[in-house]
């Protein structure tokens, strides 16, 4: 039955990871739920029970995220379903932000994903069957966001490994999907989740513009329900061949087709350029 099916979710104490949580509980499914502050899923979801593991889990720690990964198959018995959520977002132009800046969002969003699909592959291969979910953004195919680059950059590598992922996953029957989420609304826009840079530079006006746009204008109005969004992951769960992209909310196609409109038009406008190179 699918309700039988354990998932593991990263990132799950806020956003998107804590409305799909709390959905797949109360749907009867048996979760795995992963954060830094492990209090605050055990404040929301409870203790340890036969639906339920919190885990205190460093995603950038290969050994914590192995060790996650092994507690779950101990506590439930298999590992069905992984979603790939924890990350943040860091503002910031690319001149601005440090290298240290740049390496730790990479760390989370990238390398921490790899992390997870690392641990978790050879238990979904060993019974042929699993999902994985890596939640992108719709910055992970439209980077035109000024002070947004590093962040972006970050989510476009995610839908990139996810590609490679599926075509290496298939065999075994493992479907992995990459997840590009509009604007919802949750608290990935606020001063306590995106990260600022912490030395900026007064001639990116743009790029302050983008941020105070983001963070005092877009957040509290996005036009998109999480707890929808919870429920659309768990229907492409059940379904036999799901995607490996897939746009998540509202106003993503408009994103999609402005990005795919640009570039049909600058390989237009070079094609002879391009073509210049033929032996």
């Amino acid at each position: 039955m699918e309700t039988n099916k354990v998932w593991f979710v990263t990132g799950a104490s806020k956003g998107l990871g804590f409305e799909l949580v709390k959905k797949l509980l109360s749907e009867g499914y048996r979760v795995a739920a992963t954060s830094r502050t492990v209090e605050l899923l055990v404040a929301s979801f409870g203790k340890a029970s036969g639906n339920f593991l919190p885990l205190d889990m460093n995603i950038t720690d290969n050994d914590n995220v192995k060790a996650s990964v092994a507690k779950t198959v101990e506590h439930f018995g298999n590992i069905d379903v992984i979603v790939n959520n924890a990350g943040y977002g860091q503002i910031g132009t690319l001149e601005e932000l440090t290298d240290e800046e740049a390496r730790a969002n990479f760390d989370v969003n990238v390398f921490g994903s790899l992390n997870v699909i690392r641990n978790a592959m050879p238990y979904l291969r060993e019974q042929q069957s699993g999902n994985i979910f890596n939640i992108s953004s719709i910055g992970g195919y439209a980077g035109n966001f000024p002070g947004w680059g590093i962040y972006c950059s970050t989510k476009f590598a995610v839908a990139g490994f996810t590609e490679a992922l599926a075509e290496e996953a298939r065999p075994f029957g493992i479907h992995a999907t990459v997840v590009y989420p509009g604007y919802f609304r949750t608290d990935f826009l606020t001063q306590e989740s995106a990260k600022t840079p912490a030395h900026t530079i007064e001639a990116y006006e743009s790029a302050r513009n983008s941020e105070q746009a983001h963070l005092n204008e877009i957040n509290g109005n996005q036009p998109n329900d999480p707890v929808k969004a919870a429920e659309a992951l768990i229907a492409l769960s059940k379904e036999q061949n799901p995607p490996v992209h897939f746009l998540l909310g509202i106003e993503t196609n408009e994103f999609l087709n402005n990005k795919f409109k640009t570039m049909t038009k600058d390989a237009e406008n070079w094609k002879s350029l391009t073509e210049s190179t033929a032996l």
